[in-house]
């Protein structure tokens, strides 16, 4: 007799607090250089072993555990891709983003969750004051060279939502611009677009570079500082705010808006990327689960619903807020006229 569909389970317990164990498993492969290894041909485990060096009752164990966890198939004892770990976490891919694991699994942030109650409790962070917010935080150098592919998607699907005038010169602010994936999106759409990049000094390092790879050096500038507090410039046709404003509380947020409007030329836009919650603040999961990021990173961060965002705009002068989803991520675009 089967149980009840609606019957009391332990299995989403075992599988929350286990959880750790499958990021153990993707890094331990990443590390390895297993998804690359076998990224052309199939294997054994045997074969596989001696592609990555490693004994084979390890690498068994792992490629299986690789296979429930739906990263590999296996068939007729041999391992293979599927094909979003071909595209995603072979090496040789354009599209390779394995080295995330750097700044995902950092120590400086899993430990920012060790004792998430004490941060309930407080109200706030229980390990550092500032969190990922204090100025020139060393997590974001490993952010800016290691984060950069995964927002590719992202960054070329906010810029086709905002088209800049062909026939003059442009400015694009990136805020934060850390990789710059945002920024040199924005000028690799729009030839005569001048992109200025803010972040801290070291981070900028890593967005210059990227630049000059990206063939957009000689339309590239750089300030240094603090978001809140450095002179911005002025006369902008597009201000980027990516992934920034959910490590702030609202206050700050309008704040710092007021300051984006007054950078802008007049009908300049500012493009938010966010995850953006529905109003139900559990829809789409992706989106409303990157709160607990915040609460754990930050000392005042949310993820913001799209109304949230609209009345921080509302209150900072800007019009016609829109919001664009920006598929197949889970982030979202939001859209203001200055």
């Amino acid at each position: 007799m089967n149980a009840p569909a609606d019957a009391p389970s332990p299995q989403l317990f075992f599988e929350t607090i286990n959880a750790f164990q499958k990021s153990a498993a993707l890094k331990a492969a990443i590390d390895l250089n297993l998804f690359t290894a076998i990224a052309s041909t199939p294997a054994t485990a045997a074969e596989v072993a001696t592609l990555c060096q490693c004994p084979e009752r390890g690498i068994r164990i792992l490629c299986d555990n690789l296979t429930i966890l739906g990263f590999l198939i296996k068939k007729e004892g041999r391992y293979s891709l599927t094909p979003s770990s071909a595209a995603f976490l072979d090496k040789k891919s354009p599209a390779y983003f394995g080295s995330a694991v750097k700044f995902l699994l950092a120590p400086g942030l899993t430990e920012a969750f060790s004792d998430l109650a004490a941060t309930i409790r407080r109200g706030r962070l229980h390990t550092t004051e500032h969190g990922t917010t204090a100025p020139d935080h060393p997590a974001w150098i490993e952010f800016a060279r290691a984060m950069g592919p995964m927002m590719v998607p992202t960054a070329q699907g906010a810029a086709e939502l905002v088209p800049l005038d062909p026939a003059r010169d442009t400015r694009v602010l990136d805020i934060s611009a850390s990789h710059g994936t945002y920024g040199i999106a924005f000028a690799k759409v729009n030839p005569r677009a001048h992109l200025v990049a803010l972040d801290w000094e070291a981070v900028l390092a890593v967005t210059e570079e990227n630049a000059a790879a990206a063939g957009i050096g000689d339309r590239f500038s750089k300030i240094v500082g603090d978001a809140f507090t450095v002179d911005l410039g002025g006369d902008y046709d597009v201000v980027l705010v990516p992934n920034f404003l959910h490590h702030f509380n609202t206050a700050d947020c309008t704040r710092f808006l007021q300051r984006v409007r007054a950078a802008l030329r007049l009908g300049g836009k500012v493009v938010i990327v966010e995850f953006v919650p529905n109003e139900d603040r559990i829809t789409p999961p992706p989106a409303a689960s990157f709160s607990l990021v915040m609460l754990g990173t930050t000392p005042e961060g949310d993820a913001y619903t799209f109304a949230e965002y609209q009345a921080m705009l509302t209150s900072a002068g800007f019009q016609g807020a829109e919001l664009h989803p920006l598929p197949p991520t889970a982030q979202s675009a939001v859209i203001a006229v200055a």
